[in-house]
């Protein structure tokens, strides 16, 4: 009895220490970016008439990896409020568009380089910021992950690469023309290049 209780105990630890360990932001967007390769990399999905299969799983994981609310309210920022509850509704899904079509156009470059995650950085009990990079023949590409903790999972709200934030560039863009246009207007702005791909 007091081998299978010390057995017992030890395996539960393992669980625990296991499932906390994944539960942290570098373990969850080490998984995420794991899942990702893997679709790249499966030999069913290498030609040109799977690329739709391809997307679709790619859309799963990006869903799952992203929060596009803390995306669209940080990109924002002030312009948050002047849009209606319908109009915020409308402008995640938008974006979420946008910046899945990005993500998916960047990925499918990919040709096997290695992929390294280094560093947690915690900036907070809630908010991380994990380093990565892409280390190919000639060069390393470092790429950060910010992440948030919310309803106990830690999810992407903004990606850094070789220094240039994902959220900075496009709040550059939509201050420039919420600074002479409405919210409906930058909509419409939205729907178009959503059409357009």
């Amino acid at each position: 009895m007091k081998k299978w209780f010390t057995i017992g105990s030890v395996l539960i630890f393992f669980v625990l220490a296991f499932s906390c360990h994944a539960a942290g932001p570098l373990a969850t967007a080490e998984t995420a970016v794991g899942k990702v390769i893997d679709v790249l990399r499966d030999p069913q999905l290498k030609s040109p008439a799977s690329k739709e299969a391809k997307k679709d799983k790619l859309r799963i994981i990006y869903k799952d990896m992203f929060d596009e609310i803390e995306f669209s309210r940080r990109t924002l920022t002030r312009n948050w409020n002047k849009f209606t509850p319908d109009q915020r509704r409308e402008f995640v899904d938008l974006f979420e568009q946008v910046l899945e079509k990005a993500y998916l156009d960047k990925i499918f470059d990919y040709s096997d380089e290695k992929i390294e995650f280094y560093k947690e950085n915690m900036v907070s009990d809630k908010q991380a910021e994990i380093l990565s990079k892409i280390v190919t023949s000639s060069k390393e590409i470092p790429i950060f992950y910010r992440m948030i903790l919310k309803d106990g999972k830690w999810k992407v709200y903004d990606v850094v690469v070789e220094n240039v934030s994902l959220v900075q560039n496009y709040r550059t863009q939509f201050n420039d023309i919420l600074a002479s246009s409405t919210p409906e207007q930058l909509l419409e702005i939205l729907r178009k290049r959503v059409k357009e791909h």
